[in-house]
């Protein structure tokens, strides 16, 4: 944006309804639960597990998908590199928004580089940001396939793949704030489980008077 559109602009964000306002409403605290890591890897499946248990407890949520956004949202991205970090940064500042509004946001997106989730905390802030591993091989992820897109990417039919021909950068020791959840571990049943236990205490309820 150039300086002299800026200049035309003048937020309203110090007249409107404050967050402070809409979380005692809600009886909540607004988090982005950022969930990542490759295709296959059970991101989707959890981030679904995670909002009907959250649901069920009276927390307002709302979930963003990868496909979702990019049918929608994002139709206009490729999966180049500026197009990725321009997913993340667009999903970023719709997840800010919900937090704005004490809402609960599970974000289920590969997010490949360690730069887009910085941007992406960066972006919603550190303390609503929660950073969630979903950790599986990339032998397990094409052996689970369950988008047939390991096949199609064997065979030519899917460009820039991540994990295969785009690098994909897991945490490492010094993301300190990243909670992995194992899918190779154990169930589905078994890591909704230990998402719930990592994410929940971070979801901190206002006592009413």
């Amino acid at each position: 944006m150039t300086s002299a559109a800026s200049d035309n602009l003048h937020p309203i964000f110090d007249r409107v309804l404050g967050r402070t306002e809409k979380e005692a409403k809600l009886q909540q605290r607004g988090r982005v639960i950022w969930l990542y890591g490759l295709s296959g890897s059970g991101k989707s499946t959890l981030a679904i597990a995670l909002e009907r248990r959250l649901h069920a407890e009276g927390v307002t949520t709302h979930l963003l998908d990868g496909d979702n956004v990019r049918i929608g949202l994002n139709r206009d991205l490729g999966f180049t590199d500026a197009d990725r970090s321009e997913n993340i940064r667009r999903i970023a500042e719709v997840g800010k928004l919900f937090v704005q509004a004490g809402v609960v946001v599970i974000a289920s997106f590969i997010t490949p580089q360690r730069a887009h989730r910085q941007l992406a905390r960066s972006i919603i802030g550190a303390g609503d940001f929660i950073e969630v591993y979903i950790a599986a091989s990339f032998e397990t992820c094409a052996k689970r396939d369950p988008k047939g897109l390991y096949a199609k990417a064997s065979a030519g039919g899917v460009k820039q793949f991540t994990g295969r021909d785009s690098s994909f950068e897991p945490p490492t020791v010094e993301d300190i704030e990243a909670v992995t959840i194992d899918t190779e571990a154990g169930t589905a049943a078994d890591s909704l489980l230990q998402l719930h236990a990592a994410v929940s205490p971070r979801i901190i309820f206002q006592q009413t008077s």
